[in-house]
C-alpha cells in the first residue's frame, strides 16, 4: 500500500486549483440569511448572487452552470420563531417548477410546516447543497 501525501493539489499549469466537474463533490452550496433583506449569503461555493423574490421565495443563481436541471438538490430551514412540533422546509419552489431547477440557478421556496398548516415564510437559515455534473 502507498501513502499519498500533499499539502496542495493544483492543475497542470501548477497554480490554479483544480476544478471539479465529473467528481463526486458538492458542486453548490449555500448557507443565506433569509429573513435579512435580500437573502444574505452567509457563505457560499459557486454562488455568484441570490434574489429575494417575497416571503419565503428565494433564487440562487450559480458561478459555474450545471450540465443538465436533473441534479440532486437538498436543504434544511430554519426559524428562531418556530414553536416545538414546526418544521422548516427548503425545496424547488412549487409556482413554477418547470424552470426551478435551471443549469444556471434554482429558485427555492421555504415555509414554516406544523400538523395544522403550511404557510410560506421567511427564514433565518437556509443550507442548500446541489450535487450533479458541471457543464
Amino acid at each position: 500500500m502507498s501513502d499519498l501525501r500533499v499539502d496542495t493539489i493544483s492543475a497542470s499549469d501548477g497554480t490554479s486549483p483544480v476544478t471539479l466537474t465529473k467528481q463526486s463533490a458538492a458542486k453548490v452550496w449555500i448557507n443565506f440569511d433569509g429573513d435579512a433583506a435580500g437573502a444574505t449569503v452567509r457563505d457560499s461555493f459557486n454562488v455568484t448572487s441570490t434574489d429575494d423574490d417575497g416571503t419565503g421565495d428565494y433564487g440562487v443563481n450559480f458561478t459555474s452552470s450545471m450540465s443538465n436541471n436533473d441534479y440532486s438538490a437538498t436543504g434544511m430551514a430554519s426559524l428562531s420563531a418556530f414553536a416545538n412540533n414546526d418544521v422548516g422546509v427548503i425545496g424547488p419552489s412549487r409556482d413554477n417548477s418547470a424552470e426551478s431547477l435551471a443549469t444556471g440557478s434554482i429558485q427555492l421556496d421555504t415555509q414554516k410546516s406544523s400538523n395544522t398548516d403550511a404557510v410560506a415564510r421567511d427564514v433565518d437559515a437556509a443550507l442548500v447543497t446541489i450535487n450533479g455534473d458541471l457543464a
